[in-house]
């Protein structure tokens, strides 16, 4: 169909508990519309939506699927999205761009941690939503039981529109219409039917609710069923719309996807309640709002990207308002340069259909853009229009990461660059100091799937490893030294004296009585320690303006590599206030071997210690499992720092050391049957247990002799 203008589309995203029934339902809609001539099967991989070789492999959606339906001459957009919690991503970035999430609960278990987790998206991202109980032509469904479960987790606002009629049934009540459907078998139209006598009394006590919810929700329509006593189905209809559009008010319907039960009626709530985009304004980063006008000035958000095989790489974008047509140039805001827009697709999974333009609105997917990436906003040259970037949750579980075969290393980089391009949530780091590339994600499968990418997208097999730690070495107590570098060789030879304090950095220097300071640096290293230079030569024993950046150098070098275990050395305090220098053999290299052996020696004798890294972590669970989370952490030897209190949930604080927290997603899970979710910010270096320096010296010198 032509789309001309924003009411004719509708942006819905199925998001839920991972097998609550989403791509089946996704499957379902479009069979329903005609869209399909028959509906694929998730065991048998030939489903629509997960048509990637890693989903058909995992049984499983990964990534979201843009799909479209006409119905009732309009377009249905439809992302369908993973309910796993590692792709949280793919949810975040489609509810950004939907303007209905429909909230998929499997009848046989309720709401669930995909639903939770779904539900706190929609939330921050304020998108208008609505309930779908699926597969409710199963026995031993408590309908009631779901709906006060669904009120319990997610506030009041839950207005059932419809109700199974009995177990096992291909029927239903709909309270809207005060109507019972049945759907026979391998039929996608309903029979409409009055009322069973078993259900009557139920119907009209929730018609009677649904319509006092509604008439709540907005004071005209409070008038008028006072006035009344009754609302007509129009009313009842512009009504849910605003109250949807207020986050005050959340349908719920009934189907059974697999059997298209209730799907089509399903639809028509969708094309005839659910606000349009022109329903919802958007508001830009410098406070402007869009009302999604095809007359406008263009403006197109990516909200993803995503190559695909023998196309080349997908921008998938929302255009917010005005109207983008094929060789139309637009700016992209985010770094000033030029986009020929080339072919537009509308997208059935991996079927694609070329179109000439987009109106505000409307998604779709626009390719072999030169500089654009995910969360840029492409507009009109001259605008100055931005779209708010879609803010992705930070990584959670971290690998080191090599190709398997070596010379491979270029090619593994541009694999990386191109998956984290295009899934934000993941996140590369090459720690030049450790000599480690890492990959960061939202969990063990989220890396797994990266794995697979890497191996089918850029052509490089890799390995996982526990990622090494960025310890650092420092020392307790102030020490000094001595050190003489003498070598002789026939002609000039090398010749350098040198006494040495050294201490930790940890307030202001106070020098003994045989230290007279001369002058003073402070330096950054390149692994961020500081380290406080003090000249205290007296009497010219060492010419300092010539040989000062020498010993600089020579105790860098040390501190580079530590004295305990070879890494780098934390903040502390170098006096140089003894020593001597030959007139002819003294030089720059002689000064920077002995500063370096100077400094080993003093460090030595320091109470050298290992630092490790802290992190501060948060965590979120259900209050049932705060016991086993804390009994967890102290065998890690974190220390609660605080609990807090939020609805349902608890919120835990602790300090936690880096080491201690490998893989600690995947035991999260484990221990909170999957409704647990952790933060980590790095905090601070302190020093670790003798016993723990035991054996990471240990396992160090180990690996160097290896």
């Amino acid at each position: 169909m032509t789309v001309t203008d924003a009411d004719q589309i509708r942006n819905v995203v199925l998001v839920g508990h991972q097998g609550s029934g989403k791509t089946a339902l996704s499957e379902a809609m479009l069979h329903t519309s005609g869209a399909l001539s028959r509906v694929g099967s998730v065991p048998e991989g030939t489903t629509t939506s997960d048509h990637r070789e890693s989903e058909k492999e995992r049984q499983m959606s990964i990534f979201a699927t843009l799909l479209h339906a006409e119905w009732n001459d309009q377009k249905i957009n439809i992302l369908d999205t993973p309910g796993y919690p590692d792709f949280a991503s793919e949810v975040i970035a489609s509810m950004r761009v939907a303007d209905t999430a429909l909230y998929v609960l499997d009848a046989r278990s309720g709401v669930q941690v995909g639903t939770e987790m779904a539900w706190s998206y929609g939330e921050q991202t304020d998108t208008p939503s609505l309930f779908v109980v699926n597969q409710v032509d199963q026995s031993d469904i408590d309908f009631r039981g779901i709906i006060d479960e669904v009120e319990d987790r997610f506030g009041r606002g839950a207005a059932v529109v419809q109700f199974p009629a009995g177990e096992d049934s291909r029927s239903l009540i709909d309270v809207l219409r005060m109507q019972q459907l049945y759907y026979p078998e391998g039929e996608t139209e309903p029979e409409v039917q009055p009322i069973d006598g078993a259900y009557e009394e139920e119907a009209q006590e929730r018609r009677e609710t649904l319509v006092e919810d509604i008439a709540a929700s907005d004071d005209t329509l409070m008038e008028t069923y006072f006035e009344q006593g009754e609302l007509t189905e129009d009313q009842m209809r512009n009504g849910l719309r605003l109250a949807m559009i207020e986050r005050e008010l959340f349908p719920v319907f009934v189907s059974s996807a697999t059997a298209e039960v209730g799907v089509s009626r399903l639809m028509d709530f969708i094309s005839g309640v659910c606000p349009s985009p022109a329903s919802r304004l958007v508001e830009t980063e410098e406070g402007r709002e869009l009302r999604a006008d095809p007359d406008d000035d263009p403006v197109a958000f990516v909200y993803r990207t995503m190559a695909q095989e023998h196309v080349g790489e997908y921008s998938y974008v929302r255009v917010f308002d005005g109207t983008i047509e094929s060789g139309q140039d637009l700016e992209n805001a985010s770094t000033g340069s030029t986009e020929r827009i080339g072919q537009m697709y509308e997208l059935n999974g991996e079927e694609r259909n070329n179109i000439p333009r987009l109106v505000a609105g409307d998604l779709g997917a626009l390719v072999k853009l030169e500089d654009t990436g995910t969360n840029d906003t492409l507009r009109a040259p001259g605008s100055d229009t931005v779209i708010p970037p879609i803010e992705f949750p930070d990584p959670r579980y971290r690998m080191a990461v090599r190709p398997v075969e070596e010379g491979q290393e270029d090619k593994l980089a541009q694999g990386l660059h191109q998956i984290t391009d295009e899934d934000p949530s993941l996140v590369f780091n090459h720690d030049s100091l450790l000599n480690q590339l890492t990959l960061s994600g939202l969990g063990e499968t989220h890396l797994q799937i990266a794995k697979s990418r890497l191996e089918r997208q850029a052509g490089v097999e890799v390995e996982f490893m526990r990622p090494r730690i960025s310890y650092r070495e420092t020392i307790q107590r102030r020490a000094t030294a001595e050190h003489r570098h003498k070598k002789q060789s026939g002609g000039a030879g090398e010749f350098a004296d040198i006494s040495m304090l050294v201490e930790p950095l940890d307030g202001e220097f106070h020098p003994p009585d045989y230290v007279d300071v001369r002058g003073e640096e402070m330096i950054e290293t390149d692994w961020g320690a500081q380290v406080h230079y003090v000249d205290a030569i007296v009497g010219g024993v060492i010419d300092m303006n010539k040989f000062f950046s020498s010993i600089q150098k020579g105790t860098l070098n040390t501190m580079e590599e530590g004295p305990v275990a070879g890494f780098p050395v934390g903040d502390v305090r170098i006096v140089i206030y003894d020593g001597g220098m030959h007139p002819v053999d003294s030089n720059e290299a002689a000064f920077k071997r002995a500063s370096f052996a100077c400094f080993r020696k003093a460090f030595q004798k320091a109470d050298p210690v290992l630092l490790e890294p802290i992190h501060s972590v948060t965590i979120t669970t259900p209050d049932d499992f705060t016991g086993d989370i804390i009994s967890d952490l102290n065998t890690r030897r974190g220390r609660v720092q605080g609990i807090d209190t939020q609805g349902p949930f608890q919120k835990i604080t602790a300090e936690v050391p880096e080491a201690e927290l490998h893989q600690y997603s995947t035991t999260l899970r484990s221990l909170t049957q999957g409704r647990g979710i952790h933060q980590t910010q790095f905090s601070h270096y302190e020093a670790m247990p003798s016993n723990v320096q035991e054996e990471v010296v240990e396992a160090e010198t180990a690996e160097v002799a290896a």
